[in-house]
């Protein structure tokens, strides 16, 4: 017969003490896990427009500098199409912790809201604005087969082959719609508009002649523009874009309409109730990264101007703002889809 001995009074007592420390150690465990230092695993930065374009590489450019400085690596994740939207509800549905971070453009952020009867996201509900990283000053572009040369020619040009002038943009309600159907209706020249995925595509077929003229990024356009491949006509906004310092702004050469004169934006938001210390991090990282005279020099080519920005000097931009954009496209006759 098999004898069992019961554990004697001390190693009772050891057992439960053993099993007591145990338990008291995992709470602390998973506080100590769940306080870890932000951020502690790679971040999404997700982009709402197609590779290649001036929103993409930025967005490479910055998610470099910042993997360095907050010593996780920065993802890009593209994801084009209905103007921003999808890439940026992707991001308002996100975790806010942190992890998953948009760079948009001003219509994703801000113009939607006045062109869509239905978005499934709101900037002001759904997102955090962290960090306005540059104002983005575009140059007007045509096909070789257009013969203007200046702002006052194209127009004429446009009235004199009325329906037949096609335009490109990277999404409805970005500024190269708003701004093209400004022109259509001042003109009374019935011009097409065509949506595109990203700036890469528009300019693809702007080259091949599919479209006739375009607003674009000096980034994707000057390598063309220097090759003869496509024609500046002129430039958004109050001052000449230094990478393109021979090109005049469309005001200078008596385009004075407030459509000609506006410039979108490049900027970070996050899901809102993303706790403020991480949104403050992002936003030092991103400011520091902005700083770094390689990146200055880059976003310079881009032919885009830096802001002095951070969470709440976005965020007050962005109110004032907003009054001017709905007018804008309430006179452009943009509609909405």
């Amino acid at each position: 017969m098999t004898t069992f001995r019961l554990p004697n009074r001390r190693a009772l007592l050891c057992a439960a003490a053993s099993a007591a420390t145990l338990c008291a150690l995992l709470p602390a465990q998973a506080q100590a896990q769940a306080q870890a230092p932000y951020p502690n695993k790679p971040i999404r930065m997700v982009v709402p427009f197609a590779a290649g374009g001036a929103t993409d590489v930025l967005a490479r450019v910055i998610g470099q500098k910042m993997s360095a400085g907050m010593g996780q690596p920065v993802i890009i994740d593209n994801k084009p199409g209905a103007a921003g939207i999808i890439g940026t509800d992707a991001v308002a549905k996100s975790a806010p912790d942190g992890y998953t971070i948009v760079l948009g453009l001003s219509n994703s952020l801000m113009t939607n809201e006045f062109l869509y009867e239905k978005l499934p996201y709101d900037t002001a509900r759904d997102l955090t604005l962290v960090y306005q990283i540059a104002a983005a000053p575009l140059v007007l572009v045509v096909h070789p087969s257009v013969p203007a040369k200046t702002g006052p020619e194209l127009l004429k040009y446009v009235v004199a082959n009325k329906g037949k002038v096609a335009y490109g943009s990277y999404g409805i309600g970005a500024y190269p719609h708003l701004a093209g159907a400004h022109m259509s209706l001042a003109t009374q020249s019935d011009m097409s508009h065509v949506a595109y995925k990203g700036e890469a595509p528009m300019m693809q077929d702007l080259i091949g002649g599919q479209i006739q003229m375009a607003y674009a990024s000096a980034l994707v356009a000057k390598p063309h523009i220097d090759s003869g491949k496509i024609r500046a006509i002129g430039v958004s906004g109050e001052r000449r874009m230094s990478t393109l310092p021979n090109v005049p702004t469309l005001a200078e050469q008596g385009l004075k309409d407030e459509a000609y004169r506006v410039t979108g934006w490049l900027a970070i938001a996050a899901p809102a109730k993303t706790p403020k210390p991480i949104v403050d991090r992002i936003a030092e990282e991103v400011r520091k990264a902005t700083q770094q005279p390689d990146v200055r020099e880059r976003i310079a080519a881009m032919g885009f101007e830096i802001k002095e920005s951070s969470p709440e000097l976005f965020a007050t931009a962005w109110k004032a703002e907003r009054p001017v954009w709905e007018r804008l496209i309430k006179q452009s006759g943009a509609k909405l889809e």
